[in-house]
């Protein structure tokens, strides 16, 4: 069983469109609407890679380069 949701959860969504049975398979979004979405899951990804980075060794740069040639080889 399949559960709807209702067209107003959907805040961006200018128009669906279904299948032969009335599945949702791709919505139409206003082009500004979809550039404010793509900001948001990378800001979302941005902030999770320095959550991450908080907790990893500081380096200086002579360390960081040293290791980066270090992973290339």
């Amino acid at each position: 069983m399949t559960q709807t949701i209702p067209a107003e959860d959907y805040p961006f969504v200018e128009e669906f469109l279904t299948d032969n049975s009335g599945q949702i398979r791709r919505v139409v979004l206003q082009i500004d609407d979809y550039r404010r979405l793509i900001a948001a899951i990378e800001d979302e990804g941005l902030y999770k890679a320095m959550q991450l980075g908080r907790e990893e060794k500081r380096l200086d740069l002579s360390a960081a380069l040293q290791a980066l040639a270090d992973d290339e080889s």
